[in-house]
């Protein structure tokens, strides 16, 4: 059911099978190894594809669920048209904001999360501003946005990661959790949500913003363009060798 899929950022599961255990030196070494071949691959340092300020960064990681970027870019526009700031869409009605942002998956549910989430970081702080963020560890950060009640580990770590805070967080989305689950980084029944801090685990600590960005950039653009849901393009990907699925997938030739 699209609600209870929505949902399902903020409503950890349970896994049946044990996930990699994060501290796991041979998973940290594949990782490095992952990052290490695909970041010629794609590019890397790859720039930031927007410079928004943290607010406005939470409303567009919340349009951005289960949607392409092509149709949450669109409907975040609509709304900065359509409201001159995030302020007056708090006190707008729920069909005038569902209304603007049409084009994206489940507009019906994401119109009044979008909208209580905006109200109660309002409430919260008095104000609609995050820069205070900028001065907390990046898991307290987290931590605060994830108190909200609609804000997960996926929105948590954009809005930190993507803003123009620039703080060291990885993002794991549907893309980059395939292709980790695949390559045996996670284990097969770990979600999205979980997988946040087991994939960051795996990584130094000492990443800058720019390196986690770049991690999480690679991880997605290699499951949007060569570890597809359906038939992975094993025939041409980089990372074949270090892949236990690839042994048994659908090859793309």
């Amino acid at each position: 059911m699209p609600l209870a899929d929505l949902r399902s950022e903020t409503r950890p599961r349970t896994s049946r099978k044990a996930a990699p255990a994060p501290g796991d030196p041979a998973l940290a070494d594949k990782a490095l190894a992952v990052h290490a071949r695909l970041c010629p691959v794609y590019g890397c340092p790859i720039p930031y594809f927007h410079s928004l300020d943290p607010v406005s960064e939470l409303v567009s990681s919340l349009l951005s669920h289960r949607t392409r970027n092509a149709e949450s870019g669109r409907a975040f526009k609509a709304l900065r048209v359509r409201f001159p700031d995030w302020n007056a869409m708090i006190d707008a009605d729920v069909p005038e904001i569902e209304a603007a942002i049409a084009g994206v998956t489940w507009p019906e549910l994401k119109a009044p999360r979008i909208r209580d989430v905006l109200r109660a970081l309002r409430d919260r702080r008095g104000s609609l501003d995050l820069a205070f963020l900028a001065d907390m560890e990046v898991e307290a950060a987290r931590a605060w946005l994830q108190a909200i009640p609609g804000v997960g580990p996926k929105t948590s770590a954009a809005v930190l990661s993507f803003s123009t805070l620039r703080m060291p967080a990885l993002p794991v989305d549907s893309h980059h959790h395939r292709v980790a689950q695949r390559l045996g980084l996670i284990g097969p029944r770990v979600d999205v949500g979980p997988a946040h801090p087991i994939l960051r685990a795996q990584l130094p600590d000492d990443w800058s913003a720019q390196d986690l960005y770049d991690n999480h950039e690679i991880l997605m653009l290699h499951g949007q363009n060569v570890c597809h849901h359906h038939r992975p393009a094993c025939g041409r990907c980089v990372l074949v060798d270090l892949c236990p699925s690839a042994k048994v997938s659908t090859r793309e030739p």
